[in-house]
């Protein structure tokens, strides 16, 4: 099932009416999850098992929609406050792909 319609699922869309905008939000979490993997690992494509995250996040940023930038909001008693870093909570998937480094020894040489 393609990203878009776990998402529209997940949210209960039942029309086509927000598709654009659904689909503008999942292009940019997938090439921000793209950018952070280039960043931290050597993968050059994001791995099928990671959609989720990807889903996860796009619907979080849709139902932020009309708050960008905003921290934190309350309207009629209900507060929330919103992360700078969406990818804080996954990290601990993400890195299982970061490559461990090897330590390097030095060597000194005496003349």
């Amino acid at each position: 099932m393609p990203v878009i319609d776990n998402v529209k699922t997940v949210l209960d869309i039942n029309d086509d009416l927000q598709d654009k905008a659904l689909e503008i939000i999942i292009a940019n979490t997938t090439s921000h999850l793209k950018l952070w993997l280039k960043k931290h690992t050597d993968l050059t494509s994001t791995p099928e098992e990671l959609n989720f995250i990807i889903e996860e996040l796009s619907i979080a940023r849709f139902q932020r929609r009309g708050s960008e930038g905003m921290k934190s909001e309350s309207v009629e008693g209900h507060a929330v406050t919103y992360s700078e870093d969406d990818f804080a909570p996954y990290l601990s998937i993400l890195s299982a792909y970061i490559p461990e480094q090897e330590e390097k020894q030095g060597k000194v040489v005496f003349f």
